[in-house]
């Protein structure tokens, strides 16, 4: 017995997120073959939007076996990479036209980085949770109100649709993928053969831009925000920045939320955060001085601040960063 997974290729594709992810079922097979295992095997296919020569978004070409598929053979998961080619409507219709129809009588859908977009004008992410690239979380919020976009997870699975984040967190989810068909023990021998962990830690926010707010409006939070880069460790409670820019801290609050987009504390935290990444990135210092000089106070206080904002402790993140 086989399972049929389909990736669709499409001019503009992220070539990582096709060739990540077929390299994992590859490796499922060759893992169970060398092993002896009866789980069934994976038969790949590529198959094309358009011509069979795709274009990658960086330039790499990708070739198809042929084009989307017509017939009535089943199709167990079908694999639906992001790319820039995902920002072009006429893409987009034709792939969600073509899955629209054939998602249901495949047993899965897997969708990479901003696949998800395709996902979602097919239909497929009506009331669902999904998540997708953190670059592109809002984007797709916005244009699918009826999708619930969470852009922390690095994969969600809801039923029968899994989503992921960009480029290299298609690995993750299609080792996810292998595990729930072939057993934990297939996926970590597969993992092993690829180098890559089994089960991340953390979510896409150890890896985002630090601050993910539109720049301030008005000279006051404009001030504010420059004195929070400027020494995070400093006293940045609400009425000492208020003081600071000449505003009460009623209406300095209410300013900064409508402004940035969170609390003054929740942005302090963040640019608190990001000044603690670099330490641990860059200095082998210990965490209660990571902790002194960004602003924590204590190390205790800066590993919950990491679990709640990173979901990861700041030894692991340092141990990750640099390991990478």
């Amino acid at each position: 017995m086989q399972r049929r997974v389909v990736f669709l290729l499409y001019d503009g594709v992220q070539p990582i997120d096709v060739v990540g992810p077929h390299e994992v079922f590859a490796a499922a097979n060759r893992v169970m073959d060398a092993r002896r295992l009866s789980t069934p095997r994976y038969r790949l296919e590529r198959v094309a939007a358009g011509a069979r020569r795709c274009p990658s978004e960086s330039g790499l070409v990708l070739e198809a076996d042929g084009p989307l598929p017509s017939d009535e053979a089943a199709i167990d998961t079908i694999v639906i990479p992001g790319g820039d080619g995902t920002r072009d409507p006429t893409v987009v219709g034709e792939l969600a036209a073509w899955l629209a129809d054939a998602a249901p009588r495949s047993r899965r859908v897997a969708t990479v980085c901003s696949g998800a977009f395709v996902a979602a004008a097919a239909g497929l992410c009506d009331g669902r949770r999904v998540t997708t690239h953190w670059q592109r979380a809002d984007e797709l919020a916005r244009d699918f109100p009826e999708v619930t976009v969470d852009a922390d997870p690095i994969y969600v699975r809801d039923g029968d649709l899994w989503t992921s984040a960009g480029v290299t967190a298609g690995i993750d989810l299609c080792l996810a993928l292998v595990g729930d068909d072939c057993g934990p023990e297939v996926a970590q021998w597969v993992a092993r053969v690829l180098i890559v962990p089994l089960h991340r830690a953390g979510g896409q926010t150890q890896f985002a831009a630090p601050v993910w707010s539109d720049p301030p409006a008005s000279d006051p939070i404009r001030a504010a925000c420059g004195l929070i880069h400027q020494d995070p460790a400093a006293d940045h409670t609400v009425p000492r920045l208020a003081g600071q820019v000449g505003l009460s801290p009623r209406h300095f609050t209410r300013r900064f939320r409508t402004e940035i987009g969170q609390t003054p504390g929740r942005y302090v935290e963040a640019i608190r955060i990001d000044a603690a990444r670099r330490l641990l990135e860059v200095e082998p210092v210990g965490l209660a001085e990571v902790a002194r000089r960004c602003g924590f106070g204590t190390s205790e206080t800066l590993r919950r601040s990491f679990h709640r904002r990173l979901g990861l402790s700041p030894d692991h993140y340092r141990r990750q960063s640099v390991i990478s």
